[in-house]
């Protein structure tokens, strides 16, 4: 039985003047240890210089993804086993600005969440005193798309957001979707109006690499698909139908 597997770790220090490099460590292989196992061994063990996120270890937090073996996945949820031989080759998201290692900058993920309004918008003021009730199949409506953890393996796994900086990505826009399909929100307009211009839903070909890698089924690739349809019929409406609403 295997012993040992290595792994290729991307490694970047923005101090360090030689740039980035891959460094391999030999950790143990057990058959029960995912890949997120094996980098706290390293951390803990070998090289307390090694520097990547994680958080729950339970598939829920999103923390801790990471290209392995140029696929984007959760490391806490990809098992050594499934790896072996190896060597494994661990990258971080790709597309985004590295701050250190396997730590990436979100910044621009997170600009893009605020942009879209990814909260519940009231056309009157909230009346505290007042219930907003919700039917279970008004919930089914949107509840695919609010399952999203914002782990990035989309974004990575998108070549339009590669090509595209100012794209603003398969989550953002699966999450806007989330809000526009709430019973409760008054916000579709106005997110319609920010999702029909620049970097919006028009720049996604339709690859559908971001359904594929995503570990929670919410199917961002479709959520696009379904605003362009909207979008479509809300241009339409307005130059066939100027004097009606939309």
């Amino acid at each position: 039985m295997q012993q040992q597997i290595t792994l290729e770790i991307f490694r970047y220090n923005p101090d360090d003047k030689e740039g980035p490099a891959y460094k391999k460590y030999e950790v143990p292989f057990r058959k029960d240890w995912v890949i997120l196992d094996a980098l706290n061994h390293i951390k803990d063990r070998i090289d307390g210089t090694l520097s990547f996120r994680w958080s729950c270890r339970m598939g829920i937090c999103g923390s801790c993804g990471m290209k392995v073996n140029g696929n984007p996945v959760l490391t806490c949820a990809s098992f050594l086993e499934k790896l072996a031989p190896g060597p494994i080759r661990i990258e971080p998201l790709e597309y985004f600005p590295v701050i250190r290692d396997l730590v990436i900058n979100m910044d621009d993920f997170m600009d893009n969440l605020k942009k879209v309004r990814s909260w519940i918008i009231h056309e009157k003021d909230d009346n505290l005193d007042e219930e907003y009730l919700q039917t279970p199949d008004q919930l089914s409506d949107y509840k695919q798309y609010s399952m999203c953890i914002n782990c990035m393996l989309c974004y990575s796994a998108c070549p339009v957001y590669g090509l595209e900086p100012g794209f603003m990505g398969p989550a953002v826009i699966a999450l806007a979707q989330r809000y526009n399909m709430d019973s409760r929100d008054d916000g579709n307009k106005l997110r319609m109006d920010i999702m029909n211009a620049e970097g919006g839903i028009w720049h996604c070909t339709f690859v559908g690499d971001c359904s594929a890698v995503c570990p929670k089924n919410v199917d961002p690739a479709g959520a696009i698909q379904r605003y362009k349809l909207e979008g479509a019929r809300a241009w339409w409406t307005r130059w066939l139908l100027p004097w009606g609403k939309e």
